[in-house]
């Protein structure tokens, strides 16, 4: 799923448990015996020794580990995170909230296949649970499995419909199944509900450009600015807009504020990430050649990185 912008950022869903006991591995291994095993009596057989395991604080620890995880995930460790995540699901293997961030995680990780799996276990245990299926339908789209992500989130609506994230997610799943009408209604819906997301009016301008209507989109890319005066993107979709109605300083000057304000957009690989369409990509391509935005982009790269702020 930036703010909601274009499911670059999957889902974590923990739902904050806290454990106010948190007990560590070393104190589970004692716990389990596990740490000093029973000496054999002389000229006897060993007798079977059976583990006594305590399944509350099996789950408190393995919430104490599935947190440990959430905080590696806030801090973009998630190949730290992931193994605990694992080991969590282990430990409380009927806790559909481990195996949902363990999906979660593997999304992050781009292991979509494991993602899935894990998450349909979660669901298979919380199968009302909406936040589930708004994870399962992000990692299908991210499979590119459109029918199915739209199946999945559309689920998840239907038990919680005033979700801004799942309703934007949405449209963008209907807009990579060419379904532009709807995709632009679920937008729509998603900013109703949310007066500041703007990626969503962004986006109704991508579809609306794809649909041959440039005037539309133009009207969405500057309402989109209105609310974020330093949104990139849509500064860059109407510089180039602009630029091919015939507007061309005008274009060409937004064109290089936005390139300064996020230069990534400069690159055709991360606008297909944005979902631009073939009709805006083409376009862009040409405003990218012209030699004043060259000119610009060369100056963006010689540019001194800023200056590290003192501690």
């Amino acid at each position: 799923m930036g703010y909601y912008k274009r499911s670059r950022n999957p889902y974590i869903f923990f739902w904050g448990c806290t454990v106010p006991n948190r007990i560590p591995l070393l104190s589970l291994v004692l716990a389990l015996g596990l740490w000093t095993m029973p000496k054999p009596v002389v000229a006897q057989a060993l007798l079977p020794y059976t583990l006594q395991i305590d399944s509350a604080q099996l789950e408190q620890t393995a919430l104490s580990l599935a947190e440990e995880a959430v905080q590696l995930a806030r801090l973009q460790q998630y190949q730290l995170a992931v193994p605990r995540a694992e080991l969590a699901t282990q430990l409380a293997p009927k806790n559909a909230q481990t195996w949902t961030l363990l999906g979660s995680l593997y999304l992050q990780v781009e292991q979509f296949d494991k993602g899935i799996e894990a998450l349909g276990q979660a669901q298979s245990l919380s199968p009302e649970n909406a936040s589930i299926k708004f994870v399962l339908g992000e990692a299908y789209f991210r499979q590119t499995n459109y029918q199915k992500a739209a199946e999945y989130l559309q689920a998840g609506l239907k038990l919680q419909p005033d979700t801004p994230g799942a309703l934007f997610d949405l449209g963008n799943t209907f807009y990579k199944l060419k379904q532009f009408d709807r995709a632009i209604a679920q937008y729509e819906k998603a900013f109703a509900l949310e007066k500041k997301l703007w990626p969503a009016i962004n986006n109704i301008g991508l579809v609306r450009y794809e649909m041959g209507d440039a005037d539309g989109a133009i009207k969405r890319w500057e309402q989109a600015i209105a609310i974020d005066n330093k949104a990139a993107e849509s500064m860059l979709a109407l510089a180039v807009a602009l630029y091919t109605k015939g507007d061309k300083e005008k274009g060409l000057a937004m064109g290089e504020a936005a390139l300064k304000l996020d230069k990534r957009y400069a690159t055709v690989e991360y606008l297909k990430e944005n979902l631009w369409g073939d009709r805006l990509i083409a376009a862009t391509q040409n405003f990218l050649a012209t030699p004043e935005i060259k000119a610009a982009l060369a100056k963006i790269e010689d540019a001194p990185p800023p200056p590290q702020m003192s501690p």
